[in-house]
């Protein structure tokens, strides 16, 4: 299976999150769009990707804003993941064999989802993609009426794109 692209129905899920919490896309669409982040914790590209994803959910906290990272990995390498890279948006485990991970089709990490709450993906991402977080960025703003601030500063040298 191809990963899902843009367009396309995301499958619904329910996994545990580092917080014993079940999270489960059925329910957060109905409060609005929710952005999964696939990856692994030993994923350099995860890790340069991640701390852009917390700025994002900093910024739209206080709007209602769902991000959630979804571990390929076991929950204490995922603590590790989070306390390193200061994630403070919920983690979800996917972790071997990797069910949600091979319903979306994926063949690399990161793989960022936003859905829009009617289910369907808005935007689909592989690897770390400026323009793709520019455009999530927007789109979330747009949808919880919120004013964001830049997402990349000018005095970080930011790529415009790193392979997964």
């Amino acid at each position: 299976m191809s990963v899902l692209n843009a367009g396309k129905s995301a499958p619904h899920f329910g996994l545990i999150a580092l917080d014993g919490k079940k999270y489960s896309l059925q329910e957060g669409l109905k409060h609005g769009p929710v952005l999964a982040a696939f990856f692994k914790v030993a994923c350099p590209i995860c890790q340069y990707t991640f701390p852009f994803l917390e700025r994002l959910y900093q910024q739209l906290r206080s709007s209602g804003v769902q991000i959630w990272g979804i571990s390929q990995d076991g929950v204490r390498d995922s603590e590790r993941f989070a306390g390193e890279y200061s994630v403070t948006f919920p983690i979800l485990i996917d972790d071997y064999p990797y069910k949600l991970s091979r319903q979306y089709g994926l063949e690399e990490v990161p793989s960022i989802f936003l859905i829009a709450p009617d289910g369907s993906i808005a935007v689909q991402s592989e690897g770390f993609v400026k323009r793709d977080l520019l455009e999530i960025q927007k789109s979330l703003a747009q949808t919880l009426s919120a004013s964001v601030g830049a997402l990349f500063q000018p005095s970080e040298k930011v790529p415009e794109y790193k392979p997964g």
